[in-house]
């Protein structure tokens, strides 16, 4: 199956578009990015099943989770709906020979092409925000209920329905009464919203209160283990980059990450959530 009939979702090419100047393969690397990297990959190696497990990274961008994936012993196959980002990850997969991606190519979170109970885990970091249709969110997900073996893993991300409001307080972007209008969007149903074409406000998109990302994987038939905040509340921090420097200072940002990436409250204060289930 692939998207239903009358999807609201941006359509492939928009994405592909957004995309365009090739941003991604950088974002991790810098700035509140690297907080990102950093736990993202810690709660990869507490989860994922031990290498040489084959992971499925649907919608793996330019390949920067994938590679690392691959530095480890796991093999690794990208798929993503952006032919740049897969050109991008074959790219960095050459500059790797020791430990390349086992596959990388152009595909849809809605319709994948592997046979069913064929991978050990999934990785779904982008499509459950890109697929602002709720319908088409749960076809990915059944997708990725199909392909992975019983007791398979699944890992997605959901940005926070809260992210914009405090990106907007970093960054000043709450000044401009056409973004004040989008955050109040996001806060009312997580549809993000922008019709000014500033890059920086990002694309349409959704963003998920954790309950709401929780009640998603189980609906889809997944047993949901947890949900976790990847960056806590230290990516607000308008000079973020001082503090990541500082080794010491680093640490306190991770320490403050793995003490709230649980808690109830303050789960939606990071940028990004990890929700982990199993087939």
């Amino acid at each position: 199956m692939a998207r239903h009939r009358d999807s609201q979702s941006p359509k492939p090419e928009e994405v592909a578009d957004h995309y365009a100047s090739g941003y991604e393969a950088d974002r991790l690397h810098t700035g509140e990015g690297q907080l990102d990297r950093a736990r993202t990959r810690e709660l990869l190696l507490r989860f994922l099943p031990p290498a040489p497990a084959t992971i499925l990274d649907v919608g793996g961008g330019p390949g920067s989770h994938a590679c690392w994936l691959a530095r480890q012993g796991y093999k690794v196959h990208l798929i993503d709906i952006t032919p740049l980002h897969v050109q991008m990850a074959e790219e960095a997969s050459r500059r790797q020979p020791e430990a390349p991606l086992a596959g990388a190519s152009i595909g849809d979170a809605c319709a994948l092409s592997w046979e069913a109970a064929t991978v050990d885990a999934i990785l779904l970091f982008g499509p459950l925000y890109h697929l602002t249709d709720r319908e088409d969110r749960l076809q990915a997900l059944r997708e990725a209920y199909r392909v992975l073996k019983p007791g398979g893993v699944l890992l997605a991300v959901g940005i926070s329905r809260f992210a914009s409001t405090l990106d907007g307080l970093r960054h000043g972007y709450l000044k401009d009464p056409q973004f004040a209008e989008i955050v109040y969007q996001d806060l009312h149903n997580g549809q993000h919203r922008n019709p000014t074409g500033k890059l920086e406000y990002f694309m349409d998109t959704f963003f998920h209160h954790p309950n709401e990302l929780r009640a998603e994987v189980s609906e889809a038939g997944f047993k949901v283990t947890g949900v976790y905040g990847v960056e806590g509340p230290g990516w607000i921090l308008s000079d973020f980059e001082n503090w990541w420097d500082h080794a010491e200072y680093r640490e306190r940002f991770l320490r403050i990450a793995r003490a709230l990436e649980t808690e109830p409250c303050l789960i939606g204060a990071s940028a990004h959530l990890i929700v982990v289930a199993a087939r």
